[in-house]
Formats: structure tokens, C-alpha cells, sequence
């Protein structure tokens, strides 16, 4: 197991906490989608968060969809995890490219501008949750701190970096989201954020080989960190032919026409993992045969 999550708690359950690996599901997501530098950045953060926000879920069959929106060039990110670790996403410009920012960093809240933040939650309720916050910084954990904090009600800290290699490949990528809960004592709080306070970066710690439990050991240890779950996470998509198809039936039966007039077959390709699905002409006129309008 490569790439995981560990779920933790500290301080008598006073401090809950999420810390996650995540070079490879990163990489994965790079090589499919052929990201530039600061896409695979930014979508590397955002799926490391939603890996760890996907299993703060309870139900089996819970989804969570991550959006941001952005007037910059990469025009936005969708994310979806569910409850199980895994996790899948896509960036609407992979190609972007952008100077450092003025730190010398790949320029992720640069990307992608001003912009929306938007968090859907599908409980198996009637209706999803829904959540939105402005952008503050478009460096992506300043915003889920401040959605945390705005939508939920929940002081948290949120700790996303992706370290890229010469070559572009991704040689670490990781997080962590530290949250307070409503009985947290002052003194837990204050030292919690001195503690926070002394990290100089998250890809400092991922620099340095530190592991989730190791991250969450130096920020916690002091609290009595009580280690509760180690959950692999992966990048993993659930297309198939048959979903695809039920896809194509819904455009109706006029639009299927029109593709099987054109005696030429269609390719339909799956946003988030790019798989391509090919429907000669014959197989249209199956799905033709079960549209209904």
C-alpha cells in the first residue's frame, strides 16, 4: 500500500485529524490527463483533499464532488471521491502553462483566479448538500480552510503540496486537514496553532520523507495521537461501455438519428480518465431503439 490515509484523533477527541500520501494516485492522474506542471499541481492538491474529505463520509454509497471554478487559464477542477478512499478528477485545461509565482513556486492560485469553490454532498438524501465559498487564494487548502470554516462551522487547518521532478513527473504529494471540535478547550486551540504555526510548508515535510503518521506525530504528538485507521486511497474511475451508452440514450432519439445518418461511428470519451468508447453505426441504432423521445 503506497499511497493511503491515515485517520486520527488527539487531545481526548478534542482534535480530529486526516493525513494522506498520495504520489502515485497524483502521477496516475498526470499521465492520463498529460497535465502541465501547475495542473497536475492543482489537481494533485485537489484530490489529495478529496481523498481525505471522502472518507469523513459514513454511508457506503456517499459521493463528494469537489468544483472549483476560476476566470484564470486552467478554468476549473472537478474532483469526485466517495467514502471507500478512491478518488478521481480532472482539470478543464490540463495544458496550461504559467511563469512561477513571485516565490518561486508553480503558480497555482494564478490558474485559476477569482473564482468559486463549490462542495456537493450526495448523502442518499432527497436532495445533495451544497456548499460554495469564494476562492481566496486559489491555492486550493486556504479555500477548504476557509469553506470549513464558513459552510461547516468547523475551525480546521488544511495542508495540500504536490513536488514535482525535473522530468515532470511527481515526486511527492500529500496533505493533511487537523480540525477542532466544538468542545475544544482554549488551551488545546492556542497550542494546536503554535504547533501549525512552526511548519514551514507541507512539501517541506513531504520533502523530507516524512510519513502521514510522521506529519501527524510532529503537529499532535503532544496531544496523546491516537492513530485510528490506515485507508489505501486511489485514483479510480467507474465508467464503463454501459454507462456510457445509457449516457448516449439520454441525448434522445433525434441526436441519435443525426449519428446514424452520418453512417459514421461516434467516440465518446470519459472526462476522468480519458477512456475512449467507440458505437459503430449498428450499436446506435440499438440505443435508438431503446430512446424515448
Amino acid at each position: 500500500m503506497t499511497d493511503y490515509i491515515i485517520r486520527a484523533s488527539a487531545a481526548n477527541n478534542q482534535i480530529r485529524a486526516f493525513a494522506a500520501t498520495t504520489r502515485e494516485l497524483v502521477d496516475h492522474a498526470r499521465t492520463i490527463h498529460n497535465t502541465s506542471p501547475v495542473a497536475t499541481a492543482a489537481l494533485g492538491r485537489l484530490l489529495t483533499a478529496g481523498a481525505m474529505m471522502g472518507i469523513m463520509m459514513k454511508g457506503e454509497n456517499d459521493l463528494l464532488t469537489l468544483q472549483i471554478k476560476g476566470a484564470g487559464p486552467i478554468g476549473g477542477l472537478t474532483v469526485t471521491a466517495n467514502s471507500k478512499g478512491t478518488v478521481k478528477g480532472y482539470a478543464n485545461n490540463p495544458e496550461v502553462m504559467l511563469p512561477p509565482s513571485p516565490k518561486g513556486k508553480l503558480d497555482v492560485g494564478g490558474a485559476f483566479g477569482a473564482g468559486m469553490l463549490t462542495v456537493i454532498k450526495d448523502l442518499g438524501l432527497k436532495e445533495p448538500y451544497v456548499g460554495q465559498t469564494n476562492l481566496v487564494s486559489g491555492e486550493i487548502a486556504e479555500d477548504l480552510t476557509y469553506y470549513f470554516a464558513t459552510s461547516e462551522q468547523v475551525p480546521s487547518s488544511v495542508a495540500l503540496g504536490v513536488l514535482m521532478n525535473k522530468n515532470n513527473t511527481v515526486r511527492h504529494a500529500g496533505g493533511f486537514i487537523i480540525q477542532l471540535m466544538p468542545f475544544a478547550d482554549e488551551q488545546v486551540i492556542s497550542k494546536l496553532e503554535e504547533n501549525i504555526g512552526k511548519i514551514n510548508g507541507i512539501t517541506d515535510l513531504l520533502d523530507k520523507d516524512m510519513t502521514p503518521e510522521m506529519i501527524l506525530k510532529q503537529i499532535l504528538g503532544e496531544f496523546g495521537l491516537e492513530i485510528l485507521d490506515k485507508i489505501p486511497t486511489g485514483f479510480e474511475c467507474n465508467c464503463s461501455k454501459e454507462r456510457v451508452e445509457k449516457a448516449v440514450i439520454s441525448v434522445g432519439r433525434k441526436d441519435i438519428q443525426g449519428m446514424i445518418d452520418d453512417k459514421e461511428p461516434i467516440e465518446v470519451n470519459c472526462h476522468f480518465c480519458n477512456e475512449h468508447y467507440m458505437f459503430n453505426v449498428d450499436e446506435l441504432k440499438v440505443l435508438l431503439s431503446k430512446a424515448s423521445h
